[in-house]
């Protein structure tokens, strides 16, 4: 599948446009069904996007917002998604936003996962926004390389839901959305920045195994053109 690239001086200027992609898709929702939603991805990239994002001016009350994927951790762990997105994006302007978290306190992974799927946005229709980053591994979302249900979660004829997964890379287990609730996104960008990220991205381009690389399957099957989104 084509994509389109877009480039960045630095990552500053990647936040800022991005920001302003990001919110201007929302606001459209917004303005034509009167709601949006949208799934961001934790790690250290997306701070700054996420700080930027939370000044602009937009019906941030209209807006759900959920994670990608996230570890079985409650929100107060320093490894926690929650805990990030509710530290640079649920504030200023976005304090008004609806955040809907992943982890659910069940007794189970398992549990947990079936409980989001009852209640996350994305579940019965596509997201407005969706926002996706990879590691240097070339796993994006959850779907790592060797993960137990890697298989099961980019299979586009399984139903949207949240699901679990364990991989030697992943450290803690995890839930994340399933490719099927991502792929068809109305904005579909994948956030990168740095060379190595690149090197693995242009690898990733080149080849076609999406066990070894999952972001193969984004690059390649993903309804919805995904917009790269990278800086130096």
């Amino acid at each position: 599948m084509a994509h389109q690239m877009n480039s960045f001086e630095n990552g500053a200027a990647l936040a800022e446009g991005l920001a302003d992609r990001v919110a201007a898709a929302l606001s459209g929702a917004i303005a034509a069904t009167g709601e949006a939603t949208l799934a961001v991805s934790g790690g250290s990239t997306p701070k700054a996007f996420f700080e930027a994002l939370s000044t602009r001016d937009l019906d941030w009350d209209k807006v759900k917002i959920t994670l990608v994927d996230e570890r079985f951790v409650p929100e107060d762990n320093p490894r926690s998604n929650h805990l990030l997105v509710k530290t640079h994006l649920i504030k200023n302007a976005a304090a008004n936003a609806v955040f809907v978290p992943l982890y659910q306190p069940e007794a189970t992974i398992e549990e947990a996962a079936k409980a989001a799927t009852g209640v996350v946005p994305g579940m019965q229709a596509a997201f407005d926004v969706a926002i996706l980053g990879m590691g240097t591994d070339g796993h994006t979302a959850s779907f790592f390389p060797g993960g137990d249900n890697l298989a099961a979660a980019l299979d586009l004829g399984q139903p949207r839901r949240v699901m679990t997964m364990e991989a030697p890379g992943a450290g803690e287990a995890r839930l994340t959305l399933s490719f099927s609730a991502l792929h068809d996104a109305g904005l579909l960008v994948v956030h990168i920045e740095g060379a190595e990220k690149k090197a693995v991205l242009d690898k990733a381009l080149s080849g076609s195994d999406e066990a070894e690389m999952p972001i193969r399957a984004v690059l390649e099957r993903a309804r919805t053109q995904p917009d790269i989104y990278w800086a130096p």
